[in-house]
Parts: C-alpha cells; sequence; structure tokens
C-alpha cells in the first residue's frame, strides 16, 4: 500500500510538472512510468551539448620578484626561475561549424601558451587565438575539425525574471555537466568587468563552467556563461552570471571580420530614469535611459543630443536601462552608423549619427577586488 501511495504522489507530481512546462516540453520524447509520461531535456540536450566544449590551457605566469628571491620559498620550490607553470580549464561554445569557431571567456585563455579543446563525442585538438576582447570578457578560438555542430543563437532581449534556463559546461574539468535553473536577475552590474549587463540564474555554475553554453529549453544559446558569487572555494551559491548573447553577437561579428574589437564612443553619459520622471513621459517602468552629459564636439553633440533626453531606442533595439547603452555601442566599431529615439520634453525625436574613434583613457588607480570569483 504504501509503494502504490508513493507511486500515485509520483505520477501527480509528475502530471502538475507537466502541465507548467507542457509547452516547452513539446515535441519532446520522455519515458513512461505507469503509462504516464515524465518531461524531459534530454531530446533537446542530445542535439546541443555536442556544440559545447571542454578547453584547458598550458602556461606560465611570471613569480613576484619577493617572491622567487625568497629563501623559504626556494627552500619547497627547486625551479625557481621567476615564473611557475600554470594549468587552466574552462568551455566553449561551437558558434560556426564550418571555421572551427568557438566563443568562450578570454579569462579562460589568458596567459595560456597553448589551448587545448576536447570535443563532446572525445575528438582532441589544440586551438588558435582568433581574437579576444578583455574588457568585454569574449574571445574566439578556432580548431581544424570537421563535422562540428554548431549551437543556434536564441534573442537574450525576450528573456523574462523565471524563465527555465540550462548551464552546459565543464565544471572543475570533470567533464561535460548540465545543470538546470532560472533567470534570477536582468541587466544586473555587479561591478567586476567594464561593460556589464549580466543574466543572473540560479542554474548550477562552477569554476570550470566559464565560456559555457547557458541556452533556453529550445536549445537556444542566450548567454556565456561568465562569473559566480561565492566564497574562497569557488563553490556555487546560486548565483551566477552570464553575458547575454545579443551583447556577445556585435563583439563576436568584429573579432571574426577584424581579429580585434576597436570600440568607439557616442560622447555621452548615461543613467536609469527615475521612477518620477517615467511617470512625467509616459514611459513604462525600467525604460528608456537618462543622458546626463553631453561632452563637446562628440558624435552625439553632433547629433544633437542634449543632456535631459532620454534614449528610448538605438538601431532596432529597445533600451531599458544605462547598462544597454553602455553595452551596445561598447559592442560598435568605430564609424558604425547610427539610430538614435529619443524624447524631450514628452515629445519623440530622431537622430542619426556615426560611432566617433575613441581616446585612451588612463585606468584608475587598481582598487579592492569585489567579493567573487570568476570561473
Amino acid at each position: 500500500m504504501m509503494r502504490s501511495a508513493m507511486t500515485k504522489k509520483l505520477l501527480l507530481a509528475a502530471l502538475l510538472v507537466l502541465t507548467v512546462q507542457g509547452s516547452a516540453c513539446a515535441g519532446a520524447l520522455p519515458s513512461n512510468v505507469g503509462g504516464q509520461p515524465l518531461p524531459s531535456l534530454s531530446p533537446m540536450l542530445e542535439r546541443v551539448t555536442p556544440a559545447v566544449v571542454n578547453i584547458t590551457t598550458e602556461g606560465k605566469q611570471k613569480l613576484d620578484d619577493s617572491l622567487a628571491n625568497d629563501p623559504f620559498f626556494k627552500r619547497f620550490f627547486d625551479n625557481v626561475q621567476g615564473e611557475r607553470r600554470i594549468d587552466g580549464t574552462g568551455s566553449g561554445v561551437i558558434i560556426h561549424s564550418k571555421h572551427g569557431h568557438i566563443l568562450t571567456n578570454y579569462h579562460v585563455l589568458e596567459g595560456a601558451e597553448r589551448i587545448n579543446v576536447t570535443l563532446n563525442d572525445g575528438r582532441k585538438f589544440v586551438a588558435r587565438v582568433v581574437g579576444a576582447d578583455p574588457k568585454a570578457d569574449l574571445a574566439v578560438i578556432a580548431i581544424p575539425a570537421e563535422r562540428l555542430s554548431a549551437i543556434r543563437f536564441g534573442n537574450s532581449k525576450h528573456l523574462r525574471v523565471g524563465d527555465f534556463v540550462v548551464a552546459i559546461g565543464n565544471p572543475y574539468g570533470i567533464g561535460q555537466s548540465v545543470t538546470s535553473g532560472i533567470i534570477s536577475a536582468l541587466h544586473r552590474n555587479p561591478g567586476i568587468g567594464e561593460y556589464e549587463d549580466f543574466i543572473q540564474t540560479d542554474a548550477s555554475i562552477n569554476l570550470g563552467n566559464s565560456g559555457g553554453a547557458l541556452i533556453n529549453l529550445r536549445g537556444e544559446l542566450i548567454g556565456i556563461n561568465t562569473a559566480i558569487l561565492g566564497g574562497q572555494s569557488g563553490g556555487n551559491i546560486g548565483i551566477g552570471f552570464a553575458i547575454p548573447i545579443n551583447t556577445a553577437a556585435g563583439i563576436i561579428d568584429q573579432i571574426v571580420r577584424f581579429g580585434q574589437v576597436e570600440r568607439g564612443i557616442l560622447g555621452i553619459e548615461v543613467g536609469n530614469v527615475d521612477p518620477q520622471t517615467a511617470r512625467a513621459s509616459g514611459l513604462a517602468a525600467h525604460a528608456g535611459a537618462l543622458i546626463e552629459r553631453v561632452f563637446p564636439a562628440s558624435s552625439a553633440d553632433l547629433a544633437g543630443l542634449q543632456a535631459g533626453d532620454i534614449i528610448i531606442r538605438l538601431n532596432n533595439s529597445e533600451v531599458s536601462g544605462a547598462s544597454d547603452v553602455k553595452s551596445l555601442i561598447g559592442s560598435m566599431r568605430a564609424g558604425s552608423k547610427l539610430g538614435i529615439v529619443y524624447l524631450r520634453a514628452g515629445r519623440t525625436r530622431t537622430a542619426h549619427t556615426s560611432i566617433g574613434e575613441s581616446i585612451p583613457i588612463p585606468s584608475p588607480a587598481t582598487e579592492a577586488k569585489p567579493f567573487w570569483e570568476s570561473n
């Protein structure tokens, strides 16, 4: 009787899950228990996981002179030549099957002298770097392989908090692993990089997952897993961050075409629109970006933009906050055409301009690092 009651409870739970996820799992081939179908992500993952690769790196790291010359350090390390060997592990996503292009995080490759890629089918290759963008923490590498399976891109602009997601990667170098969760928040800026507009998820992401895929239930790539909040062990506490694929797309295009990213500037400082200004302007909550400053003789100045204007669209992209403006402009090459739709005194206006060339700005003094762990 107890076993029968337990079976009924399990079937009831399965039916409840099916009711919630029925549309997402349409077309799947679930297993059956007692004649009742159970939801499974296996059919989708069978298509997607071949596009996610494991990456290991080999390199050397220069030692601080004080360590290399320290007698205590020399006592325990025989070969002290001012550097030490370092090995790293991470993940990547095949984005162009014909050219063998793989997208990953820049910090996965930083300092590497050799990049080894292991495919889902067990094949191993040494990769070359096509190009990288340290500011966005993205890089593209290539392998000389045939019969590759590339992932399909989704649209990260359509994401909503609560959407189901799946993370695929190589945590701790143990091999390809899959975890699931939901989108916890959007447009996160945790202060870990120069260009930030992260997707936050509670899908388990650990050290080694960096550069791996964050996908929706249709198997579409919506983000690149990049960082986690956690303790010194780097363990998962349910707060992971991924770079939206819409942000990465423009950077990928520049890297593949030019081998590097040359950012331009519009010449403005922007902030989020406060609720009072939004109501006065007839905007929905979390819509638009307020121009706080326009630099003289910049592209924005020449286009007629003024402090107090509210940007609501850039090219074909809706703007929901300052991070959208920074991310989109940051992914565009100098000279790119830009259409701007903005509000001034409640009236919608349109301007057209080109992204100007950026001027190198000295980096500020190094500050204490935030309490986070990159994968």
